[in-house]
């Protein structure tokens, strides 16, 4: 239906033979059908092929308009892929191939297999770029002289007759054939009929298209239509066309999980209503809004590819239909049904049509003439197979593995109405079916066409008030069926949950059986970094004495080329590199003295870094602290300063050094060529950002040959992103938020100027931020007002089409044979299943996508992998709760679980059916738990966890039943705070030589001085302290008693509500 383009077709023959190289040819499949090919000219040479001496094949160039060419169809089914203008001609002991290099090079590895297989030389012609080919084509035609049977009379070459040639190189070609002393025959019947018959591999691949065409018009298509009419919208035909197109292009919007790269439309979706209908299949979908008054009939038909194999359904919706519509579409649907069931192995084709046409005569002989002249089609890699068509003359025998577009209709009917858009009504019904050795497939059967499923009724009920579409009844016993607009009642609700239970129970033990065999296999054991250290090298501010400064006075130096500060120390100046300092401090006294106040760091104390210099001379004495007094405050001031700003510069540079040492090596980018200019996005932002105080600028991101780019007009602002290092990309167009992204999420972490990062982000403001300083309200008619709405949203739609139009762009580069294997797409956020929840700190919009659970708005951002969720336990779900909280817990038991919090409860019901679609187990439970230590428990002791029976213990049923038991075990002891020994982990891990300090961390650095050593107030309290126990010696019992508890009052551990948003206890507040 409409045109038909071979543009970039997907590999048809299942998997590839390498899996380094998906493009690699399928050698097995090609020998089988290149059998098959010989084997069917040879048998059928008189009769199908035009008793050709050989067969020419000329496959054109790529076009942008979908059509179905024998050619690119003998492509595909013989190698796999469509090969563009590119030249095939068998012989009976050669083949020879004309084309480009690259193809030519994918090509060389036939050779052998149809050496070995049928003894045939292949031989490769290779044109070069500016080459019309023409010598080329005069060495072919020589062999083909050289081979001839025909030793008196001109070859016969054989032809598809009906394909014409386009481009310089197929005009040429045609010219040679035709001045050649070569007699020409049409061979497009012989293809036909070698087509017509599918293997194993062609049938799961029309299967998959059929489900996924089905699944379109029941998932999607279906419900748009009842909620169109439901709230009485007005949408035309084009519109739903797109709008379907996309759902099709998309799979995982219908939660379908095919490959979006392996799926295309066989033609644009037809919608067709009020009156016009045409239901040939070059029928399209026109710009007049869709019409549902009574009587009215709306017609659908979609057809999608997968793998370039087709499958088409076609259905008929009746509103408020009249006698006649009904009784038209009740015997077009038995006419259809009996013309499925006549495609039996050996009858002939034409039984079909003349099986409906009984039907037809014998139920409602005046519709006879109204009937289609064909029953339908075969249907493969072509929509329509020539040969194959289900009319009353075609002779052909059914074998088992034909596939038939069965399509029936009843066109222009008259119906007993006055309105001109529904006195004319057409039906159409249309199914794929596949012939079986016994009963035919039909494989689309999922989309109902039952009169009860597509026949509405508007009819005013006197006994309800509402006027909701409800679905015609059947007139039998006067029954009334549910309403199916509604989609609701308590009935299907309880059938829903109990499906749902079900399917939970099966994942369930699926789950305990994939967790005891990884865990058997140690699969958990990944590597656990928390406890690691950073580390520096040696600290060395002087190689020898005599790079030492020049001394001045017997005073405080900081030598900032050097990192070190000189102290006088007995008349002599001692360098110490800035790394050893941990605290320096100064303090004015009432008479006018200053002290400076400077801690090493040494080994043996807590929280002391373990550098190569504490371990290389562990025998040594080191300096703890010196203090110096100075009558100058300015110069002990600037000292001070000096030493804090030179340490955090010092710091910092290590910092980034460590972080730097723990980066995976990637590959250098390679830019594209002068003649392939790289793919380009301009005036975007990153986050993170580049460092630096300066005012910060917009970039570019380019597609390089491996990788991306993203630059600005600054030489060091730069960062490079390896197509081989990304995880996931998603590309969220601006809906409700105010930029539109494109984020990548990697499998390793690259430097973004000094920060380490997993996520990287690219985005443009779509609006922006202004404020209004007349202070008053503005009329919403206003027209300034107005116009600045359709600038904003004309520019928020530029924005998504340039995003998108950069994104194709790409996935055509990723389309690419060397890319097949990463798997590369982008993924789109699917916003109709989003939620809002508390992943961090602040609320934020999560939403899932096919294949990861996103947040990438608000930063941290958040990106989970579904395919690396274990389990997903929903908390605090019980009656009266207003929000809940969700804990993630990873197949990777060394990993901490991830916690969103404060879910609203209205979101708990699509939660579920989300988490249940795409097959994650999920349990609920009343309380927060503690995971940490349920983790360590199952580490530590496998066995004992899934003799237990694994994650059971988290079902709130038998938890509920086996409450007392269960208080014992300590392990799995539901808790609403976490444990003291989490926090204390935490702190180890911080501890490390290289501190990452910022500017307005520099306070809290003097607010913690007292935690690393003792001030003069320290040791005066410690002295009051002494004199205060020497006191309670002489206090009673009771009186101790009575201060111990007051104390212990003022130092309880925080109550449970005041927990932060991540579930952990709250920050240790710094000591002041």
């Amino acid at each position: 239906m409409a045109e038909h383009r071979n543009g970039n077709v997907k590999n048809a023959t299942g998997k590839a033979s390498a899996a380094t190289n998906p493009y690699a040819i399928n050698l097995e499949n090609f020998t089988k059908r290149l059998k098959m090919l010989y084997s069917h000219w040879n048998e059928y040479n008189g009769d199908l092929w035009g008793a050709s001496d050989a067969l020419a094949i000329a496959t054109p160039p790529t076009s942008e308009d979908l059509r179905y060419l024998k050619s690119s169809a003998l492509n595909i089914w013989l190698v796999g892929y469509e090969f563009p203008e590119t030249i095939m001609v068998f012989m009976k002991k050669q083949i020879h191939f004309l084309c480009s290099q690259k193809k030519a090079s994918l090509l060389d590895v036939v050779k052998n297999s149809a050496k070995d297989a049928l003894g045939v030389e292949v031989v490769m012609h290779v044109k070069a770029k500016n080459d019309d080919g023409a010598g080329l084509m005069d060495s072919i035609l020589h062999a083909v002289n050289a081979q001839s049977n025909s030793s008196n009379d001109a070859p016969i070459v054989g032809q598809i007759a009906r394909e014409a040639p386009e481009g310089k190189l197929l005009e040429t070609w045609a010219e040679k054939l035709k001045n050649a002393n070569f007699k020409l025959s049409d061979v497009t019947n012989g293809f036909s009929n070698l087509f017509a018959v599918k293997d194993n591999t062609e049938v799961t691949n029309v299967k998959k298209a059929a489900f996924l065409t089905s699944s379109v018009m029941r998932s999607f298509v279906v419900p748009k239509l009842e909620k169109i009419i439901d709230e009485e919208k007005k949408v035309s035909h084009s519109s739903l066309m797109d709008d379907t197109e996309k759902a099709i292009l998309e799979p995982a919007r219908i939660k379908v999980k095919l490959k979006a790269e392996n799926v295309d439309i066989c033609y644009p979706p037809i919608f067709q209503s009020g009156g016009d209908f045409d239901l040939k299949p070059s029928a399209s979908s026109n710009d007049d809004n869709l019409y549902y008054d009574s009587t009215s009939v709306i017609i659908c038909a979609i057809g999608s590819r997968y793998n370039s194999y087709c499958s088409n359904v076609a259905r008929t919706f009746l509103i408020d239909a009249s006698v006649t519509q009904s009784k038209a579409y009740e015997v077009l649907l038995k006419a259809q049904e009996a013309a499925i069931s006549s495609l039996k192995s050996g009858n002939k084709v034409s039984a079909a049509y003349q099986a409906a046409v009984l039907v037809v005569e014998k139920d409602a002989p005046e519709f006879a003439a109204n009937l289609t002249k064909t029953a339908g089609t075969g249907i493969g890699l072509e929509f329509r197979e020539s040969g194959l068509s289900l009319n009353a003359k075609n002779d052909r025998v059914l074998r088992p593995g034909m596939v038939f577009n069965v399509s029936l209709g009843f066109h222009n009917l008259q119906a007993e109405t006055k309105n001109p858009k529904t006195q004319k009504f057409s039906v159409l019904l249309a199914d794929t079916v596949i012939v079986g050795e016994e009963v035919p497939e039909v494989v689309t059967v999922s989309s109902s066409k039952a009169v009860k499923d597509v026949a509405y009724s508007f009819n005013e009920d006197d006994e309800e008030e509402d006027e909701r579409p409800k679905i015609k009844a059947e007139a039998k016993g006067g029954r009334t069926a549910l309403s199916k607009a509604t989609l609701r009642s308590d009935n299907q609700e309880m059938s829903k949950e109990e499906l749902r239970r079900q399917h939970q129970a099966e994942l369930a033990r699926q789950k305990n059986e994939e967790t005891a065999r990884r865990l058997a296999g140690g699969g958990s054991a990944a590597t656990d970094n928390r406890g690691a250290g950073k580390t520096v090298g040696d600290l060395i501010a002087y190689k020898n004495v005599n790079d030492l400064p020049p001394p001045r006075d017997l005073m405080i130096q900081i030598d900032q080329k050097n990192e070190a500060i000189l102290l006088p120390i007995y008349g002599t100046m001692v360098p110490f590199h800035v790394a050893t300092v941990k605290t320096v401090s100064s303090q004015q006294d009432s008479n006018r003295n200053c002290y400076i106040r400077i801690i090493f760091n040494v080994p043996g104390t807590a929280f002391s870094p373990h550098d190569a210099s504490s371990i290389k001379f562990q025998g040594s004495v080191y300096l703890k602290e010196v203090s110096f007094r100075s009558k100058d405050i300015r110069h002990i001031s600037e000292a001070v300063q000096l030493i804090k700003t030179l340490r955090r510069q010092v710091a910092s540079r290590e910092s980034e050094r460590a972080e730097r040492a723990t980066l995976v090596t990637q590959e250098k980018l390679q830019l594209a060529g002068a003649k392939f200019k790289p793919i380009r996005l301009s005036d975007l932002w990153i986050r993170p950002a580049f460092g630096g105080r300066g005012r910060k600028l917009p970039g570019s991101l380019e597609a390089h040959t491996n990788g991306f780019r993203y630059s600005t007009s600054r030489p060091d602002e730069r960062v490079d992103v390896m197509y081989r290092n990304i995880k996931h990309a998603f590309l969220q167009p601006a809906e409700k938020e105010m930029i539109t992204v494109i984020h990548f999420h990697l499998h390793n972490h690259i430097m973004v100027g000094n920060k380490k990062t997993k996520d990287l982000q690219f985005y443009v403001e779509v609006m922006d931020v202004v404020q209004t300083l007349g202070g008053g309200k503005r009329s919403a008619y206003d027209p300034d007002e107005i116009e600045e709405e359709n600038r904003e949203r004309d520019r928020k739609n530029k924005i998504n089409m340039d995003f998108q139009n950069f994104v194709n762009r790409v996935h055509d580069l990723w389309g690419q044979p060397q890319f097949k294997v990463l798997d590369l797409e982008f993924d789109q956020p699917l916003r109709e299943l989003g939620f809002h929840g508390v992943p961090h700190k602040a609320s934020a919009f999560i939403v899932p996508t096919s294949s990861c659970l996103v947040e990438l708005v608000e930063t941290p951002f958040v990106v989970i992998t579904l395919n690396e969720i274990e389990i997903v336990n929903l908390e605090r779900v019980g009656l009266g709760q207003k929000n809940f909280d969700m804990t993630i817990v990873f197949k990777d038991f060394k990993r901490d679980v991830f916690r969103i919090d404060s879910i609203p409860s209205t979101s708990l019901d699509g939660i579920k059916e989300w988490l249940d679609t795409t097959d994650l187990k999920y349990y609920e439970s009343r309380l927060n738990l503690n995971w940490r230590p349920i983790l360590k428990t199952i580490t530590d002791d496998p066995e004992k966890f899934i003799e237990d029976g694994g994650w059971e213990f988290l079902n709130m049923e038998v938890s509920d039943s086996d409450s007392e038991n269960s208080e014992s075990d300590q392990g799995y002891e539901p808790s609403d705070v976490q444990s003291d020994t989490g926090s204390e982990d935490e702190d180890d891990v911080s501890a490390s030589l290289v501190e990452s300090e910022d500017d307005e961390e520099e306070d809290s650095e003097e607010d913690s001085e007292e935690d690393k050593g003792k001030t003069w107030e320290e040791l005066e309290r410690e002295a009051s302290n002494a004199d205060r126990e020497k006191r309670d010696d002489s206090d009673s019992e009771e009186e101790r008693t009575r201060r111990k508890m007051k104390a212990f009052g003022k130092a309880r551990a925080p109550p449970p509500n005041k927990r932060t948003p991540s579930g952990s206890l709250p920050k240790r507040a710094k000591l002041r």
